[in-house]
């Protein structure tokens, strides 16, 4: 099982934006280098991306809850 961290430190957010669907679902097939969420410090937003290809198994954070770099954001199972 592999793990995606947060590379820095603010606000997960599972969508683009308010209305529109999520970046990806548990269960979901990933690809390297899709992104799974994206996380917000002071209006700037880094895409949080996968570096394995796999099943997305879990998120371990909720839409808009605050991260901290090195904190796991989800498990992707590889394969």
């Amino acid at each position: 099982m592999a793990t995606i961290v947060s590379p820095l430190p603010g606000v997960f957010y599972r969508k683009p934006g308010p209305g529109k669907p999520p970046f990806a679902n548990e269960g979901d097939t990933i690809e390297v280098g899709q992104t799974i969420g994206i996380v917000e410090i002071m209006k700037q937003f880094t895409e949080i991306q996968s570096d394995v290809a796999g099943t997305l198994e879990f998120f371990e954070v909720n839409e808009g809850d605050m991260v901290n770099p090195g904190d796991t954001i989800a498990a992707i199972r590889e394969g």
